[in-house]
């Protein structure tokens, strides 16, 4: 009997839901479903390197009018027997949910974010201001209203989560808000096993053998606190310290911003496969996750936690949303958000007691293999699936 297919739909193959798809697929491939991945990619690259194996297929967007165009390909283009969203925006979610009323298909969504954080949550309205502005913004080549995934559009979209046959999350705070099962963003602590690298050569291998190296294995950007850590490693000053960014912003200049300004302790490594990034993670000493207090961190559950907890590396972080809980039971080390002084600190105190630090994460890639691995996953995901037939 063939396997199933499940086709994962995502807005933006350029952006961060991405990430998310790809994991639920690596998950998906565990449960021996035939997975695709589809979504829109607009003449830029992919937003992360797929892992080896999986379907990808990419289409061209436009504007509205154009996008009624763009929909309808995109919707042929889907043909699992099962349809996984990622993220509840309309050139995703909403054209899954048109499938549905042509196949009768199963519509499964994900959140792994709050979409509207980003615009300032339950208070955002759109307000045009004017009867021309609002023509502007529905005719001009550039309009606002012309964007198919616009605030106003996606404030729609959520009203219909439940409409959902099944929803997954992947935090406490999208639990609360929206229901849905909770699913985390896992790892594959086989394959990101610290027993099969060895840190002194990792950093030889990267060029960073004369740092202590403190890592942020992912895209910096402003909610995300690079900032703060790079004002902790200038209040130290201590010439062996560097902050080592893996990937980058596709987003903005947001990283050269940070090179101009603190250039002097950081280096940026370019992106990597996911079959690379546990060698890279052995030659961090420290991985840092200081999410500053906004309401787009609380929403998240940051991927970059689970990187440092597999490869047993002492985790620091900040006490928002659900870290204080993954990170519970000396599997890290917390500070208040936004408090690059308290970054400091904590930063020299486990240099001071490196030993205990390495026990912490030894406790923590104990907790991920439990709690937080690809295996979890498999096994919750497998309940919702069986729950459609």
């Amino acid at each position: 009997m063939t396997a199933p297919k499940v086709s994962l739909v995502i807005s933006d193959l350029a952006g961060g839901g991405a990430i998310r798809a790809f994991l639920l697929g690596q998950v998906l491939q565990q449960l021996d479903y035939t997975v695709e991945v589809v979504g829109f990619l607009n003449g830029k690259d992919l937003y992360a390197i797929p892992p080896q194996g999986l379907t990808i297929k990419s289409l061209p967007s436009s504007p509205y009018p154009g996008f009624v165009g763009s929909a309808w390909r995109l919707i042929n283009h889907i043909d699992g027997d099962i349809v996984y969203a990622v993220k509840p925006k309309p050139s995703n979610y909403g054209l899954s949910l048109i499938k549905r009323q042509l196949s009768g298909r199963p519509v499964l969504l994900d959140m792994d974010d709050w979409e509207m954080s980003w615009h300032g949550g339950d208070n955002w309205a759109y307000q045009p201001g004017s009867l021309k502005q609002f023509a502007r913004d529905v005719l001009k080549p550039n309009g606002e209203l012309r964007n198919p995934d616009h605030p106003l559009y996606v404030k729609w979209t959520e009203r219909f989560v439940a409409a959902a046959d099944a929803l997954t999350i992947d935090t406490e705070f999208l639990q609360k808000r929206f229901g849905g099962v909770y699913i985390p963003n896992g790892k594959d602590t086989d394959l990101f096993d610290p027993s099969q690298y060895n840190p002194v050569k990792s950093r030889e291998t990267y060029g960073l053998s004369d740092y202590r190296v403190l890592m942020f294995p992912g895209a910096p950007r402003p909610h995300k606190g690079v900032e703060d850590v790079l004002q902790a490693i200038e209040t130290l000053n201590e010439p062996d310290l560097r902050l080592v960014i893996v990937g980058g912003s596709p987003y903005d200049d947001y990283d050269d911003r940070l090179v101009e300004r603190w250039g002097q302790w950081l280096i940026k490594l370019p992106r990597m496969p996911v079959e690379q990034m546990p060698a890279v993670l052995a030659a961090a000493h420290i991985v840092v996750v200081p999410q500053r207090d906004t309401l787009t961190a609380r929403a998240q559950f940051p991927l970059k936690l689970t990187d440092g907890m597999a490869m047993a590396k002492p985790v620091l972080s900040t006490r928002i949303g659900d870290i204080p809980t993954i990170l519970a039971g000396e599997a890290g080390y917390l500070v208040e958000p936004n408090s690059p002084q308290q970054l400091a600190e904590q930063i020299h105190a486990i240099f001071c007691n490196f030993d205990e630090a390495q026990q912490r994460g030894l406790k923590a890639r104990a907790k991920c293999v439990e709690h937080y691995s690809v295996h979890t996953m498999a096994r919750t995901l497998n309940t919702v699936l069986s729950s459609l037939s």
